[in-house]
């Protein structure tokens, strides 16, 4: 007869040893998957920065200078103004204003706002972000779109500065008149051209304690003021001489060709002679 063993089969197990090193292998791996992750991540907002930084700044160059082109050329009775406090420094950050406005006379010839943009910029409160917002105001009779602005609350009508957006660091508007450039314009007369600059670059502390960018970081544009105009081109004409200078040049002039025209006949002659 066979017997039958007493010995009970135990289900086979993981040691703690084993399960050690398996997390610690697993947790290897998922550390290096989110070091990858993590650079493939920055890779992308360092590249959507740099994007960022080219097009944003030129997108709002390009708005600022369809603003003066459309309300310039609408009329003759607009002024630009840079005002007294125009460029100035918030919280360290170089900021500026400007401030286009259009009038017309009513019945009584009394002068009223047709339209006023304001382009502005000033230190961001409200996110705690270090920086600045920049705004644009459009105020006055002429609605940019009729079927929203008509719709508005009273309240907003009020508060007219609308957040372009945020994050800049450095923004100046100037008049360049020569070589050099006005950080302010009170005339009535529109400027011949408007500089702004503008930059999203991380700023650095200056001696003076203002908060200024690299230089390569910073994206200008001259607008020229009313670019359909008509520009009036001078000739240069050639100065009269006086009459002693003019006779004394030509006197000058005959002696010149009669010196020429011997040594032509001495050469002739020297060829003429038999060797």
């Amino acid at each position: 007869m066979n017997k039958i063993s007493n010995t009970i089969m135990k289900p086979g197990g993981f040691s703690l040893a084993e399960l050690l090193a398996a997390l610690t292998i697993a947790a290897m791996v998922l550390v290096a998957v989110l070091g990858i992750y993590s650079r493939a991540e920055n890779s992308a907002a360092a590249v959507t920065r740099k994007l960022n930084s080219s097009q944003l700044p030129s997108e709002i160059l390009q708005r600022i200078a369809e603003d003066l082109d459309r309300i310039i050329a609408s009329g003759a009775d607009t002024t630009i103004t840079i005002p007294n406090n125009g460029n100035k420094h918030d919280h360290g950050y170089q900021t500026a204003r400007l401030e286009i406005l259009k009038t017309y006379n009513d019945k009584n010839s009394k002068s009223q706002t047709f339209e006023k943009i304001v382009w502005q910029t000033s230190y961001d409160y409200d996110t705690g972000a270090n920086g600045l917002v920049l705004y644009r105001s459009h105020s006055g009779m002429a609605l940019e779109d009729k079927l929203l602005d008509e719709k508005r609350e009273d309240w907003e009508k009020t508060y007219s500065f609308v957040p372009i957006c945020t994050g800049v660091t450095f923004f100046k508007i100037q008049v360049p008149i020569g070589e050099n450039f006005l950080d302010r314009w009170l005339s009535p007369t529109p400027p011949p051209g408007i500089a702004v600059t503008i930059s999203f670059a991380e700023p650095f502390e200056t001696v003076r304690g203002n908060l200024d960018v690299p230089e390569t970081e910073k994206i200008i544009r001259t607008i020229a003021i009313d670019r359909t105009r008509k520009i009036k081109f001078k000739i240069p004409q050639r100065k009269e001489q006086p009459e002693g200078v003019k006779e004394q040049a030509q006197e000058a002039e005959g002696i010149a060709a009669k010196e020429a025209a011997q040594k032509e006949e001495e050469k002739s002659n020297e060829k003429r002679k038999p060797k």
